[in-house]
């Protein structure tokens, strides 16, 4: 019996020390997963203290407003709501939850006033997440700041309680006083079971700290549709004309291209056959000639082909297709990557050919002396960033290149923003939907 129950402890904490139920981490992984957890922690329950600020201050917003006086002060507390929400929003993404913002845009209507708020149900959640984030995350960020002190203190109590004055001789944040040498020696005990709380269940505090924002912060499960059935109608419509714009890139190039120069192949090598009993050195130039330009249709045919989607996505992956292309890029160019694992073939083709009009555009356009590209992947986003130190002034909406990146980038759903001061720096910003 002694020794079943052994072995269900062990099988119990080796459960805890593996992630997702594979390869089991060491001790080291387990440290640094309960460091990020009390880290995170610690600025949610920084959000937590501007809630808890925030909750009263609503309160007597709300009061006020019912009794006609304080319909001004609705706006700007809404306001510092939604950029509180905003906040938490970024927390989340870095925690892996990609909640997306339930507003049209930074410029969304804010409620004016008490009917307003009660109407609007992503006010309605916002709030609800202050009340919940003021009070229940301001706990848990508290216990996850308090718990490796907590351990340090108790597990060295021992060695400096004696030294202590009275009023600090005392274990467990003061829940237990100990001001004898039993009472020191069970610090240490104390100190070691906090610690491993910590190690192992610190994470999921931070879990449960973060379940209200992504339950509440995200768009309204029960709201109306239309909208964002409007938008994938327009997003299907525009995936369709990127598919016919490629479909008519791809002919143009094929027939302007390769098969013209495969017609002169004809000719050429029409000619030379009717040139080989009357003048062999002359058949031999046209032959020349020919094989010249067989070997420029090849290279044109590549090009499309690689258009299509580049070979070298497959074989090097697209940090490796995003160095290749900075590499031919004529003006200096940065690469950083940080993109764990593969994304769906159709958003790496997107984000590959996103950074190749790019840096096509800073090398004819911008006049830059440098560029660089990032790219980044945080939950369910992608993000692709394409800066360059140029003259700026570029404009989506005059027909050029960015043009074809926001059109492929409607195309999967994803959003495009092109920021270019005149005398720069440009800065291309994209950001893809990449599934789980």
């Amino acid at each position: 019996m002694a020794i079943g129950r052994r072995e269900r402890v062990r099988a119990w904490f080796d459960a805890q020390l593996r992630p997702d139920g594979e390869g089991r981490t060491g001790l080291g992984s387990v440290l640094a997963a309960a460091l990020r957890a009390s880290g995170y922690g610690a600025v949610g329950a920084g959000f937590g203290i501007l809630a808890l600020y925030t909750i009263p201050i609503a309160v007597l917003v709300g009061f006020l407003s019912l009794l006609g006086a304080g319909r001004f002060l609705v706006h700007p507390t809404m306001q510092w709501v939604r950029m509180l929400a905003g906040l938490e929003r970024r927390r989340l993404l870095r925690l892996g939850h990609d909640v997306e913002s339930p507003y049209a845009g930074p410029d969304a209507e804010l409620p004016r006033s008490l009917r307003e708020v009660r109407a609007d149900p992503s006010a309605r959640r916002d709030l609800q997440w202050v009340f919940l984030h003021g009070t229940w995350g301001l706990i848990i960020g508290a216990i996850l700041i308090n718990m490796p002190f907590v351990a340090v203190r108790d597990a060295t109590y021992p060695l400096w309680w004696a030294f202590a004055p009275s009023s600090e001789q005392q274990i467990l944040s003061g829940m237990i006083e100990a001001q004898t040498a039993p009472a020191a020696a069970l610090g240490f005990a104390t100190g070691i079971a906090v610690c491993a709380l910590w190690l192992l269940f610190g994470p999921k505090l931070l879990d449960l700290q973060a379940r209200p924002g992504a339950n509440l912060l995200g768009p309204d499960p029960d709201i109306d549709l239309s909208e964002r059935v409007a938008r994938l109608t327009a997003t299907r419509a525009a995936a369709l004309d990127a598919h016919a714009v490629e479909l008519r890139r791809i002919e143009r190039a094929l027939h302007d291209g390769a098969q013209n120069r495969i017609v002169a192949v004809a000719v050429l090598v029409g000619a030379a056959k009717r040139e080989v009993p009357r003048d062999p050195d002359k058949a031999v130039e046209i032959l020349g000639r020919a094989q010249d330009t067989v070997e420029d249709a090849l290279a044109e045919l590549r090009a499309v082909v690689r258009s299509i989607l580049p070979p070298v996505l497959e074989d090097r992956g697209l940090a490796g297709a995003l160095n290749a292309l900075a590499s031919d890029c004529p003006v200096p160019c940065t690469v950083a990557v940080d993109v764990p694992g593969r994304c769906p073939a159709s958003v790496e083709a997107t984000a590959y050919f996103v950074v190749a009009e790019s840096l096509t555009n800073v090398a004819k356009h911008s006049r830059a002396t440098s560029a660089s590209v990032e790219v980044t992947r945080r939950g369910n986003t992608l993000t692709v960033a394409v800066v360059d130190d140029g003259r700026g002034g570029a404009d989506a909406g005059a027909g050029s290149g960015l043009a074809g990146i926001t059109r492929r980038v409607e195309a999967l759903d994803g959003t495009a923003t092109v920021t270019s001061p005149p005398g720069g720096p440009t800065e291309i910003r994209v950001e893809l939907p990449c599934g789980s």
